[in-house]
């Protein structure tokens, strides 16, 4: 029996690799154009610093993260998001003394161990960014513009964000207190980790996927706004709004990680069903604290790159071709054309060729699946004349062309 992949993740295959580039790419350049630099932190962390992060009462934390033991025996885990790590490097390389706002992106695998399914795997990858060191709610809109901006460069349509304001820690303690009357009556409904949760953290009680729907008249948090929490929301939606960045406010809107706090917001789409979310965000001023840090605040998003691909017409993006196939026919071609193609690659053009000195006719097959843009051809009788046939793949044109003083002409043609 052959070895397989690992039930929940995916093979990404030189076909598709194309989109995946092409959104790399555009998200490298929109970041860089805001002034964000990107940062690298490692794929595994110790346990603890996603428990304090996410929240210990989250379902991450309790359900889906790949946690284990190392030989040391501390219980390391694959990271679930990137935004702790990202902090993680920040406080510890003390990146908060370079400047008063840190702009920070990051581009890799995360690890959730969730039921496979459309969109969702159990490893998956994120690009996102991270703002910290003000907690002026012009950042918060800088932030939601980039992500705006993002999926209109990437051409896809039909999505709608999502704002909400989750408020801090000031005026949070009313709303939960609320909250709890309100939930108060429904337990005996509630599933076993919702009435766990009505004790530790009800606001995660919102956030569950089994009982959603029996919370849809539950006190809302912009209700219950200080007055300072109000004003930073009422300053975001008119920066949006003055932007000309569509948004709506769905005052339900509830993060599943603890570290939210303000301004939170997620991008959907309609027509994906319950996995509607494609990218999804907020503020969390209290993060950095929480893991070690001097108080600063902090604001970020991160988009799920499968879902965002699935949305792209990755019909109109072209993989790169070569522009030259080398038909080599017969060895002493071969080894003669082999100096020719390092050269040509050297110079940064793209030549493909088939080192088995195989048949004219094999050889056009491919290179014109290969889609090159032109054909040289090289045989014992064009070495033996010192010349070689350039074929237009395209227009069927051929040139005879003197094999002294080739690679220039190449150079200078391709």
């Amino acid at each position: 029996m052959s070895i397989q992949a690992i039930k929940g993740v995916k093979d990404i295959l030189p076909a598709d690799i194309t989109a995946w580039h092409h959104m790399e790419s555009v998200a490298r350049k929109l970041f860089e154009d805001y002034g964000f630099s990107e940062i690298r932190v490692p794929v595994f962390e110790y346990t603890e610093l996603f428990a304090r992060s996410i929240g210990a009462s989250t379902d991450i934390v309790e359900k889906e993260m790949y946690t284990f033991e190392d030989r040391d025996g501390r219980k390391i885990t694959l990271r679930p998001e990137g935004t702790a790590g990202v902090v993680r490097a920040f406080v510890e390389h003390k990146l908060y003394a370079d400047s008063q706002l840190s702009k920070l992106y990051y581009l890799g695998p995360m690890f959730r161990h969730e039921r496979p399914q459309k969109g969702r795997y159990r490893q998956f990858y994120q690009i996102g960014v991270e703002a910290l060191g003000l907690d002026h709610p012009h950042v918060d809109i800088e932030i939601l513009v980039i992500l705006h901006t993002l999926f209109a460069r990437l051409g896809i349509q039909g999505l709608t964000l999502q704002v909400n304001s989750l408020g801090d820690s000031a005026c949070r303690g009313g709303y939960r207190d609320a909250l709890k009357q309100y939930l108060k009556s429904k337990l005996p409904t509630l599933c076993g980790d919702c009435q766990r949760r009505y004790e530790t953290n009800p606001l995660r009680v919102l956030d569950c996927k089994l009982d959603a729907d029996k919370f849809k008249d539950s006190p809302i948090m912009l209700d219950h706004l200080c007055g300072p929490c109000k004003s930073h929301f009422e300053t975001v939606e008119a920066g949006l709004k003055k932007l000309g960045v569509p948004f709506e406010v769905n005052p339900r809107l509830v993060r599943g990680l603890d570290y939210y706090t303000r301004t939170t917001f997620e991008m959907v789409m309609g027509h994906m069903g319950a996995q509607n979310t494609v990218a999804a965000g907020g503020r969390y001023d209290g993060l950095v604290q929480e893991i070690g840090g001097p108080a600063t605040p902090g604001i970020g998003f991160a988009l799920g790159v499968e879902r965002a691909v699935s949305l792209m017409n990755i019909e109109q993006l072209k993989p790169a071709r070569p522009a030259l196939f080398i038909s080599a026919l017969g060895e002493q071609a071969v080894t003669f054309v082999l100096p020719l193609i390092h050269d040509l690659r050297s110079a940064g053009i793209r030549v493909e060729t088939d080192y088995t000195g195989a048949s004219l006719k094999s050889q056009m097959k491919k290179a014109d699946k290969a889609g090159a843009s032109y054909t040289l051809i090289v045989g014992e009788q064009e070495l033996q004349n010192q010349r070689a046939v350039l074929r237009n793949m395209q227009t069927k044109e051929q040139a005879d062309l003197p094999l002294p003083g080739i690679l220039d002409y190449l150079k200078s043609k391709l």
